[in-house]
């Protein structure tokens, strides 16, 4: 069985941020919050399309960990510079796009995965290289 590539830190930078971007986004927009297991869906949404695994643990772990981001964010921030933000952070999705708020708030996601112990591949390739996720989609 061939395992599948693994998520490098930038990678797990960027789809933290991603995560919290929609969600402050949603959460703007419609006022709710998205629960867990919808970012833990769209994390394994967006990585299959790159042909990307991340097990299903570590899905959580990220869907959460944005989950507290996307709140603290939201906590700290007035409702229009929350807004601006959200806004910053889903116009920044696109690669062409430069924005030195954005740039700051990757740097956090780093730390926020460094200190959460979520930069270390081994655990997803650990799992998926055992067969043991399941919930993760198969390219």
């Amino acid at each position: 069985m061939q395992t599948p590539p693994t998520l490098d830190l930038d990678t797990r930078k960027a789809l933290l941020f991603a995560l919290a971007a929609e969600r402050l986004s949603a959460y703007y927009e419609h006022d709710q919050w998205m629960t867990v297991a919808q970012g833990a869906s769209l994390a394994s949404l967006w990585l299959s399309r790159s042909k990307l695994q991340l097990a299903a643990s570590e899905r959580k772990r990220l869907s959460e960990l944005s989950d507290d981001f996307a709140r603290h964010l939201a906590a700290t921030l007035s409702h229009q510079a929350g807004q601006f933000t959200a806004h910053e952070m889903m116009e920044s999705l696109d690669p062409n796009r430069r924005s030195p708020v954005a740039f700051d708030l990757l740097d956090e996601c780093e730390r926020l995965l460094r200190e959460n112990d979520l930069n270390d591949t081994s655990e997803s390739e650990n799992l998926l290289s055992a067969g043991q996720d399941k919930a993760a989609p198969k390219a």
